[in-house]
């Protein structure tokens, strides 16, 4: 039986969550109580501002989440369901494929937003950062989805042998938008299908997906005829009003 994990903001659902004023939040309140941080061409991410206040100032961690719970707080009650969403993973768990979700957003705003929108009852398995030790694109959450399903697997070891070792056990995917789910997928040695994710952004990151979705409602023919988890993924392919091989064929 296969595995399909799917992150969330921007794959299942569609939020105004802006991660980006989030970061900028976040950063005014450490450089207000630590002073300025180093100059850089890129601004700081989440991630990034989260793990520097874990290490380097742990009285300002609890500031600096209340800032992200806040932010998510807003956001998710405007959410609602990504075109397809429904169909992406009810359709995967009617091909016998388990389902997990794996966000950096807290339980208590992921849990209320998957009851309303109905996705709940069709996941296996949500994790979220409360479970982590580190947000996505650290892999430490697979830790937590080996776990669950019973994989035995070191989801901080990025190898060819943990890959090896997970992929005897059971065939997996990650779904998603961002380049930071491409990164941890690849980190723990599973195939990544992006949806709506900008090409350069993962080109930049080192993220080759294996398809390409412009249609969330055709991963479950995807999982069942161009990976059917008999075994490795295909080459890259891109799914939109048809599944194309690279040949030209449908």
């Amino acid at each position: 039986m296969g595995l399909c994990v799917f992150d969330l903001d921007h794959t299942l659902i569609r939020t105004p969550l802006d991660l980006a004023a989030m970061a900028a939040d976040m950063r005014r309140l450490i450089e207000r109580e630590r002073g300025p941080l180093p100059d850089r061409p890129e601004r700081y991410r989440v991630f990034e501002l989260v793990a520097w206040s874990k290490s380097q100032a742990p009285d300002l961690e609890r500031a600096v989440w209340a800032i992200a719970l806040e932010h998510e707080w807003r956001a998710m009650g405007a959410a609602a369901l990504e075109p397809g969403a429904l169909d992406a993973v009810g359709g995967a768990r009617r091909a016998g494929v388990q389902t997990a979700l794996w966000t950096n957003n807290a339980r208590p705003v992921t849990l209320p937003a998957l009851e309303r929108l109905g996705l709940a009852p069709l996941l296996d398995l949500v994790v979220t950062r409360d479970d982590m030790t580190a947000l996505k694109p650290d892999p430490d959450g697979w830790r937590i989805i080996a776990e669950h399903f019973g994989a035995r697997l070191d989801a901080r070891a990025a190898s060819a042998d943990t890959a090896t070792r997970f992929a005897g056990t059971r065939d997996a995917v990650v779904v998603g938008d961002s380049w930071v789910d491409g990164v941890a997928a690849a980190a723990v040695g599973v195939p990544f299908v992006a949806y709506g994710a900008r090409e350069a952004d993962l080109t930049r990151h080192g993220v080759t997906p294996v398809a390409w979705l412009s249609d969330l409602a055709r991963l479950p023919e995807w999982l069942t005829t161009h990976f059917g988890f008999q075994g490795s993924p295909r080459r890259s392919n891109r799914l939109g009003s048809h599944c194309h091989d690279g040949h030209g064929r449908t």
